[in-house]
C-alpha cells in the first residue's frame, strides 16, 4: 500500500492529564487528547512504568544463561533470560544488564552492549524495554535474589534456544522478542 502525504499522521495534543493510581511498581494517568483527524476529544488511560532491561548473556562455550522463575501473572514458572527494571542509579542500560545478571544469576562477562529495545505495549505503556548481549559469561558471584525472587538458572545450549521458544518452553513475549534481536545481532544485523 502507497501512502499519501494525507495519509501522514500528527501527535495527538494534551488538553488534560491526571494520575489515578500509584503503585509500587507503575502508576495509571488519563490523558485528554485531541484527534488531529476529528477535532475530537478522547480519554486514554496510560501505565508509566519504568525502563527495563532484558539480557543475552552468553558463555565462551556456547551456553545462554537462562532462568525459571513464577510468574504470578500467568501462574506458572517459566523460562526466561535474567532482567528487570532499571533503577535510578544505573548509568545505562548496559549498567542495569551487568547488575540484573549478576544479581540474578552471579554470572559475569567481558563484554556487554545494546542490541536491540521496544516499546512493551505502546498503546497503554510508556516504557521502553532494552535487550543487552554480554559475552564471555562465567559464575563468579553469589546471587543477590530481592525478597519477593525464587530463580533458578538453567543454561541452555545456544541451539536448543529456537527449539526452546517452538516448544513453548519460552513463551515471556519480551523474551522472545530480546532473542530475536540476539538472532538478528549473530546474523550481522547489528544496531548503528
Amino acid at each position: 500500500m502507497s501512502h499519501t502525504a494525507d495519509d501522514e499522521l500528527a501527535p495527538w495534543p494534551i488538553k488534560t492529564t491526571r494520575s489515578v493510581g500509584c503503585y509500587p511498581i507503575f502508576s495509571i494517568r488519563t490523558d485528554i487528547k485531541t484527534s488531529p483527524r476529528t477535532g475530537s476529544d478522547h480519554g486514554f488511560y496510560v501505565i508509566e512504568c519504568s525502563d527495563w532491561v532484558n539480557v543475552i548473556a552468553v558463555t565462551p562455550d556456547d551456553h545462554l544463561v537462562m532462568i525459571k522463575q513464577y510468574r504470578h501473572g500467568s501462574g506458572s514458572v517459566e523460562l526466561e533470560i535474567p532482567g528487570g527494571v532499571m533503577e535510578p542509579e544505573d548509568v545505562s542500560p548496559v549498567d542495569a544488564a551487568i547488575r540484573e545478571l549478576r544479581e540474578e544469576t552471579g554470572y559475569e562477562g567481558q563484554t556487554a552492549r545494546l542490541i536491540g529495545d521496544v516499546y512493551p505495549n505502546p498503546a497503554i505503556m510508556s516504557n521502553t524495554c532494552r535487550t543487552v548481549l554480554i559475552e564471555g559469561c562465567e559464575s563468579k558471584h553469589p546471587r543477590a535474589l530481592d525478597p519477593g525472587e525464587d530463580i533458578v538458572t538453567e543454561l541452555v545450549p545456544l541451539g536448543r534456544v529456537r527449539a526452546a521458544v517452538a516448544e513453548g518452553r519460552v513463551s515471556h513475549a519480551l523474551v522472545i522478542v530480546a532473542l530475536y534481536y540476539f538472532d538478528l545481532d549473530r546474523a550481522g544485523n547489528t544496531r548503528s
